[in-house]
């Protein structure tokens, strides 16, 4: 099969493939051009830059492309539903970064609750705050809120607990018997009243970002956040009135509304431990999530 690979893939995986017999041509094109380039393919493999859209989907019917595949989690740069009725199938590597994006969450929920960020910042500035930056708070004891308990927030939570925090989760789907003493199921409102750390694990939502300025007021005083997910499912302006009045302790932010994020005052938030985008960006998820499209190519 001739293979289009985007937006990178593993050295490994790309050796493969190539090794099964299948020509891989690694190669970046603009939304003005992808729609034309794909037809000549019969899989696309995407990562976040590509966005494949109906538009593009229309140009390559009728021609050789059968799979898109996007190695990460979330599909929304993809029109799913468009592509599955014009007999293009989509495919997805869920498993592969979970581990990678909980650990971030993690790292982000570190820094804010120490500081790491702003007081590195400062000292690269010949600045020596140990006072300003001496008032952090500790994980152990306290109480973290998953929003959305997928393999991502599972993965976080399992993490946090063996730091010894309590787990509260809200879902629209429960799994059975993960729940014990340090991890419970509750409602939204539950979770917002609970929760010292509140870190969000969903799909990218349609319309009214989940995390708006409503939900804010419900959250404890002081409480710290982190978004992985997607940038549009939260509210930055009420994010950084809350974090101006102190509602919100800190916020560690991999996602934005708008990316490259460009958003200067959150960004240079002193609260705000920010990253660009990088939740499966380690070895080992990239690893995996190569081996996972070179499964689902080899199961057509």
């Amino acid at each position: 099969m001739r293979i289009l690979v985007t937006d990178g893939m593993d050295k490994t995986a790309l050796e493969t493939l190539r090794a099964k017999g299948h020509e891989v041509v690694e190669q970046f094109y603009a939304p003005e051009e992808l729609g034309e380039a794909i037809r000549d393919f019969d899989v696309v493999v995407v990562r976040s830059a590509t966005k494949v859209r109906a538009n593009h989907i229309d140009a390559a019917k009728g021609s050789r492309l059968k799979l898109i595949i996007r190695g990460g989690v979330g599909v929304d740069n993809i029109d799913v539903a468009y592509a599955e009725a014009n007999g293009i199938a989509v495919k997805n590597t869920p498993r592969a970064s979970s581990n990678s994006v909980a650990e971030l969450a993690l790292a982000h929920m570190l820094s804010c609750a120490r500081f790491v960020s702003i007081a590195g910042h400062t000292m690269r500035e010949g600045k020596w705050e140990k006072k300003a930056y001496g008032k952090g708070v500790e994980l152990g004891g306290k109480t973290l809120g998953v929003i959305g308990y997928g393999r991502i927030g599972q993965a976080l939570g399992r993490m946090a607990q063996g730091l010894g925090m309590n787990v509260v989760a809200y879902d629209i789907f429960h799994v059975e018997g993960i729940e014990c003493e340090t991890m419970h199921y509750v409602t939204m409102d539950e979770l917002l009243a609970q929760s010292d750390f509140i870190s969000l694990h969903t799909p990218a939502i349609d319309g009214k970002p989940l995390i708006n300025r409503e939900n804010i007021a419900k959250m404890k005083d002081g409480v710290i956040f982190v978004n992985t997910s997607r940038g549009n499912n939260v509210d930055e302006e009420a994010l950084l009135e809350g974090l101006n009045s102190g509602k919100i302790r800190g916020a560690g932010l991999d996602v934005y509304a708008e990316e490259p994020a460009k958003n200067e005052a959150l960004l240079n938030h002193p609260n705000v431990s920010c990253t660009p985008h990088i939740g499966a960006a380690t070895k080992e998820a990239q690893k995996r999530i190569g081996q996972e499209i070179v499964s689902i190519i080899e199961s057509m």
